[in-house]
């Protein structure tokens, strides 16, 4: 989940970033336009008797977020956190779900590197993180079980992925660059696909794509030699410090080691490091730095540790408590937790008409990345880059999250948010990442992890249990 970067010259046709639990940035040609968009504006209030000029929707949407948030919020008891996750069925998928997946495999297709085995963190722009490779390896087995591909073309494609991971060149012969040129493997900056330039590693990254190693050794037997390659390949003790997860970033010239993360992507990506045996105990512990907010009634968790008393923001969105469902079976955060965050989001839109699936990614336009938040650094519904700054005007409803949800609650609400996707955001190279709130049009950006966790968010629903399980990989419970 890297935050920060530059966006590549003007002069691109396509821009692109990514990163750190995020990818990151791209300005992405327009595709065919959409039909079929919702319009979701609140009715005009009754003008006042004097001369007032009425609040816009958006404005109107903003005053009610800002009056059903509270704090401090309601706390999630110990029995709350406590409570068993649910007997999972496995369910077979109707033509439109089959639909969706062959449409989020047209994005790899279209992205896919023949020359290294990785993937295009963002459509036409050979550039990816580890975050996005790990999305892709998550597509491909995807893709694999849900019989999008023959079972020659996985393994082919499958074994060049891993070659490459156990053989490209390290941040300082230590771990994997934040970026790299995905033809190349040339390590590089954000956007910057000839230059040379090692900047550092993100634990967070490395924490997902050590999840989808243990998935794929652990599932397919004849390829664990070379995931334990890529694994070996790495300095991974420089990854954990005191039972915390450490990164690096280069900063005018001199290198930072600093711990990573926050509550949700700090936890999930430490049950992935865990996997591999590394001592994360710290990391993977939600109670002490949690801490909540009412949004809509609903009392959500957020990090204590925020911009303001340790440098970091503490963003609450979905994406982490997704990826925690449906890949470990909510191992690494309480259920409860996502049962908040889902439910502040219904509430919203209950109380706004405004459909609600927040998470971080792409813009197709400036700032090119941001983050869609419930709450961060104090702010309830607060949309915003890495610096801080807002961009509330680009909430947007987010694919991915839309279809996450939708897989792991099967709500009338996540229904909802099914369908609105279904109708409002594919294109011929997959689908767009969402469809802004205020704009009232689609955010036409197109990503590897925006379709990577729709397919696997298909491929958990027709197997019906979290993926580490169905894969077999031992379940260790803290």
């Amino acid at each position: 989940m890297n935050e920060g970067f530059e966006p590549p010259p003007k002069s691109l046709s396509i821009l692109a970033i990514v990163g750190g639990v995020v990818t990151a940035v791209v300005a992405i040609a327009s595709l065919q336009s959409l039909s079929n968009t919702l319009n979701r504006n609140l009715s005009k209030a009754t003008p006042s008797p004097t001369p007032t000029a009425e609040l816009s929707a958006s404005a109107k949407i903003a005053q009610l977020d800002a009056q059903s948030t509270k704090l401090p919020g309601n706390p999630v008891t110990s029995a709350d956190a406590a409570t068993i996750t649910p007997n999972f069925a496995s369910s077979t998928l109707t033509a439109a779900e089959m639909a969706m997946a062959k449409s989020a495999w047209a994005y790899f297709q279209a992205n896919w590197n023949e020359e290294t085995g990785l993937v295009n963190s963002v459509d036409g722009f050979a550039s990816v993180t580890m975050w996005d490779q790990a999305a892709a390896i998550a597509a491909l087995v995807s893709a694999k079980e849900l019989n999008l591909i023959p079972e020659d073309e996985f393994y082919t494609k499958m074994r060049q992925t891993l070659r490459t991971l156990a053989r490209m060149p390290l941040y300082k012969g230590e771990l994997p660059n934040k970026v790299y040129n995905s033809k190349t493997l040339i390590p590089v900056n954000y956007g910057q696909l000839e230059k040379r330039e090692e900047i550092g590693w993100s634990a967070l990254d490395l924490g997902r794509l050590a999840l989808w190693l243990k998935i794929v050794e652990t599932k397919y037997p004849q390829l664990r030699r070379r995931t334990q390659a890529v694994w070996r390949h790495w300095n991974v003790e420089r990854l954990t410090k005191d039972g915390q997860m450490y990164g690096t970033s280069v900063v005018n010239g001199k290198e930072q080691y600093n711990q990573e993360g926050r509550l949700g992507y700090e936890n999930y990506a430490a049950y992935g490091l865990k996997l591999w045996g590394l001592k994360v105990d710290k990391a993977l512990e939600y109670q002490s730095d949690a801490a909540f907010v009412d949004l809509y009634g609903y009392g959500v968790p957020y990090d204590k540790r925020d911009a303001k008393n340790s440098g970091a923001n503490n963003y609450v969105l979905s994406e982490p408590f997704i990826l925690d469902g449906i890949e470990t079976g909510f191992q690494a955060l309480p259920k409860a937790y996502a049962d908040r965050v889902l439910a502040a989001q219904e509430a919203r839109y209950k109380a706004t008409n405004q459909l609600t699936a927040v998470t971080e990614d792409n813009l197709d336009r400036e700032p090119y990345f941001v983050y869609s938040t419930l709450f961060v650094n104090g702010d309830a519904w607060a949309t915003i880059t890495d610096t801080g700054k807002k961009y509330n005007n680009l909430r947007f409803v987010s694919a991915k999250a839309a279809i996450g949800w939708h897989v792991l609650y099967n709500s009338n609400y996540t229904t909802e948010l099914f369908n609105f996707v279904q109708y409002n955001l594919n294109s011929p190279k997959g689908w767009y990442n969402g469809f802004y709130e205020e704009l009232n049009e689609p955010n036409k950006s197109l990503t590897a992890n925006n379709n990577g966790v729709i397919l696997e968010s298909l491929l958990y629903k027709k197997v019906g249990k979290p993926l580490t399980v169905w894969a077999g990989v031992s379940q260790d419970r803290r």
